[in-house]
């Protein structure tokens, strides 16, 4: 027998058991979060790309993969329908926006006074936000209709020559939207301005004051300027929001009357689904996801560039 068959294996030492469990952990949380990110890739950019796909070809009923380049388009800008959604959309998402941020300040601004019930009034300010829109649409329905709602409640009080009948106004109807839609989201809005406020250090508040600047002023010239990243948080967020906006339209005015206060969702729906042209609103659903990009990319290249330089 020879001598180096004779001589014993030496046991693996606490070094080498160190590095497999070091090996372990650097990819534990990788296995763990790869079955959702495969499903996310898939299920999220994988259907975006057929999409993307859908509107280069001539799909109506069922899904056909005849190239016809970009004539879906075409046909999407020669439509008189998606200009009047698309018309609506700048004005409810201009308005819906602008809206929300002044409301939210001022109301985040008045709980940051340390008022007393300040718990009950912000639960009461942020509890829109808890409910569906199709919960929203149905109630300012009620709300807005002349013949049971507000209308109808204050005729009953003697003023029969008041009207508030936008709902049924193509004129109107899309200002109804703004209406329910600031509404619910307001609240969320006053909590992120609120923890912008909270998180500003005081010393900069008494410094402006020892130098004799008003309330007013100091939240004009020092408080809003350091709230910007919490701004543009919440512009994204709402532009978001009013972008893919449909069943609060769907529950509130159903597009109407006829389809004056149509938005791009429920016009992709529309020709996507009940009218068998997955081509065309394929086409609107990557215009859409094109104005999401819009805004999310300056947003994010803004954010990136503020930390490089921070």
């Amino acid at each position: 027998m020879s001598l180096s068959s004779s001589v014993a294996q030496p046991a693996a030492g606490p070094g080498a058991r160190r590095s497999s469990s070091g090996l372990l952990q650097a990819w534990l949380p990788k296995l763990v979060l790869a079955p959702s990110i495969a499903i996310s890739l898939f299920f999220v950019y994988g259907f975006m790309l057929w999409t993307f796909i859908l509107s280069l070809t001539s799909s109506r009923m069922l899904p056909s993969y005849e190239f016809v380049g970009f004539a879906q388009y075409a046909r999407l800008m020669a439509n008189d329908r998606w200009w009047v959604a698309s018309t609506n959309l700048v004005v409810f998402g201009g308005l819906f926006v602008a809206i929300c941020l002044v409301l939210g300040l001022l109301l985040a601004i008045l709980l940051d006074q340390r008022i007393r019930q300040e718990g009950a009034l912000r639960t009461l300010y942020l509890y829109p936000m808890a409910l569906s829109f199709i919960v929203t649409g149905v109630v300012w329905k009620w709300l807005l209709n002349p013949g049971l709602g507000i209308q109808a409640m204050v005729r009953g009080w003697g003023f029969e020559n008041f009207r508030f009948d936008w709902i049924i106004d193509p004129d109107m109807a899309v200002y109804t939207l703004v209406i329910a839609a600031v509404w619910q989201a307001s609240g969320f809005v006053m909590a992120l301005f609120l923890a912008g406020l909270r998180g500003i250090d005081d010393s900069i508040l008494k410094a402006a004051q020892l130098d004799g600047a008003s309330l007013p002023r100091i939240y004009w010239r020092v408080v809003i300027p350091c709230l910007r990243p919490v701004v543009f948080s919440a512009v994204m967020i709402l532009s978001h929001i009013a972008i893919k906006s449909f069943d609060l339209v769907v529950a509130l005015t159903n597009g109407g009357p006829g389809y004056a206060s149509d938005l791009p969702a429920t016009f992709m729906y529309a020709h996507a689904f009940t009218r068998a042209q997955i081509g065309l609103g394929s086409a609107s659903a990557m215009l859409m996801l094109g104005g999401v990009l819009a805004i999310l990319i300056p947003y994010l290249y803004s954010e990136l560039r503020s930390r490089r330089h921070g």
